[in-house]
């Protein structure tokens, strides 16, 4: 192509996707750093209206527990603990001792201890309620490692991180932190998926890599201002000049710049290439090709770790039946006749989103009940038949579809017979929703997720799904079609 077409290619894709790259970048930005937003919440009144709850939905409602020291019932989920009555006809709060973020405040399971003292955990801290307000419990050598789950089985209270279980026996005062051993044929590889997205945040190398990361959305904002300030003043001084006005300063400022838009953009054009280019495999179709990826871990990263279960650990359970506990993690499930014994991989086991699972809980036939966004299944370890929850058809696939049919968030169990299902788009009519709780806050962090993976914008409907993969192509033509112009430019002044 002619310089002239590759500088349109560059001007009109710059242009159009300006302010999608400035959103990108100011959300990058706040998802590389969510410790420090986590007290930061937006009311949902300012977002579209499929953000709105509605009917428990949008992982509102995770999950129940029957309260025994007041004969009530606790349900749980992404915007804390509330209580309500046995036919639910009132809903109270329940947060007292919890922290006001929403983020701090997404309660993954709620257990009671046979002296009728609660225990809740988040993704951030365990939380213990003996009295009239919840509060935090410090675990031992915890680090900065995310919560997962928490399940009780007889009087041992076990906590999952991401990578280490934390247990706790009667009256649970202290924990002991457990690395589980690493099953047979483990060969160190880590999942590329992981491998990847760890690259494009550059959390893979620590808090240098995300300020790294930072500083190159920094430099695509400079580049968009500059780039639309290029475009624009060309007009302005035309304007000022008809008028007989100084152009001097627009002058100034135009050449400045063009300045720093040609030399940020030509130092760090491959900077720019590498975070464009891991961005658009972080989604379909790309993802997809990701997933179930195996490599050596990058060494020095933080996947370069001896612990076999690095950020892979999901959900722990005891199984009554067989005698044994279960493991959930994003490489299976897996059962160990102790929390001290090798772990040996369940073969014919239940599909479950790469997302993990939401409910995992025994119905009232000893049966396993486990739903994610993949669907719900019943899983029936004495005879390894594994059934769609819905239609109770058998089931034989092992992995499942990031979303299901039937996405399910939540379940509600302990009041009548059957449980009650909570499906991420749909919630559920089981339990009337406070009308107030439709605008209940969503934190920034979330609030960036969401205009990261282009969610946010709402009027594409499905096309939402392939916005990143044609925002990645498009941002990549454009740095690539910045620098051509840049090579071809540097090649005449050479003639």
């Amino acid at each position: 192509m002619r310089r002239s077409t590759w500088r349109k290619h560059h001007k009109w894709f710059g242009l159009i996707f300006t302010f999608f790259m400035l959103m990108f970048c100011i959300s990058g930005i706040v998802l590389n750093h969510r410790e420090a937003v986590s007290d930061v919440d937006v009311s949902r009144k300012w977002l579209p209206s499929s953000y709105r709850f509605d009917r428990w939905n949008n992982g509102l409602l995770r999950g129940s527990l029957r309260y025994a020291h007041a004969d009530s019932i606790l349900l749980y989920g992404s915007n804390g603990i509330w209580m309500t009555d046995s036919v639910m006809n009132t809903v109270l709060d329940f947060n007292d001792g919890l922290p006001s973020g929403t983020d701090r405040r997404n309660i993954r399971a709620v257990v009671q201890t046979a002296d009728k003292t609660l225990f809740a955990v988040s993704p951030f801290a365990l939380y213990r309620r003996d009295g009239k307000k919840w509060e935090e419990i410090c675990l031992p050598d915890r680090k900065e490692e995310r919560l997962s789950d928490l399940t009780l089985a007889g009087d041992t209270l076990v906590v999952t991180g991401r990578s280490y279980l934390y247990i706790s026996t009667f009256p649970h005062h202290d924990f002991r932190k457990v690395e589980i051993k690493a099953p047979a044929g483990y060969d160190g590889k880590v999942s590329l998926f992981r491998t990847v997205w760890l690259l494009h945040s550059g959390e893979l190398f620590g808090t240098f890599g995300k300020l790294l990361m930072d500083g190159v959305a920094i430099v695509i904002i400079i580049l968009c201002i500059s780039g639309v300030l290029y475009w624009l003043l060309p007009g302005v001084i035309r304007r000022l000049r008809e008028k007989g006005r100084n152009v001097s300063a627009c002058t100034s400022l135009l050449k400045e710049s063009l300045n720093w838009h040609d030399t940020m953009g030509r130092y760090t054009f491959l900077l720019l290439m590498w975070v464009a280019f891991t961005g658009w495999c972080l989604r379909p179709p790309v993802l997809i090709a990701l997933v179930y990826g195996k490599v050596p871990p990058v060494p020095g990263s933080m996947l370069d770790e001896d612990n076999a279960w690095n950020d892979r650990l999901r959900m722990t359970r005891y199984d009554r039946e067989c005698g044994d506990w279960l493991l959930s993690t994003s490489e299976g499930f897996y059962s160990l006749s102790s929390l001290d014994a090798v772990p040996v991989k369940e073969e014919k086991t239940p599909p479950v989103s790469v997302m993990g699972l939401n409910v995992w809980q025994k119905d009232g036939e000893e049966r396993w009940l486990a739903g994610s966004f993949s669907g719900m299944f019943v899983w029936d370890r004495t005879d390894g038949k594994v059934l769609d929850f819905f239609s109770g058809d058998e089931v034989h696939e092992v992995s499942g579809p990031p979303f299901g049919k039937r996405a399910v968030s939540g379940c509600i169990s302990g009041i009548k017979s059957v449980p009650f299902i909570v499906e991420y788009e749909k919630g559920t009519d089981s339990v009337s929703m406070p009308e107030e709780f439709s605008v209940l806050p969503m934190s920034l962090w979330n609030l960036a997720l969401e205009i990261h993976t282009g969610r946010i914008y709402t009027l594409l409907g499905k096309g939402t799904l392939v916005y990143i993969f044609f925002a990645g192509l498009a941002a990549m033509w454009c740095i690539y079609t910045g620098f051509v112009i840049r090579k071809k430019k540097n090649f005449v002044r050479k003639e």
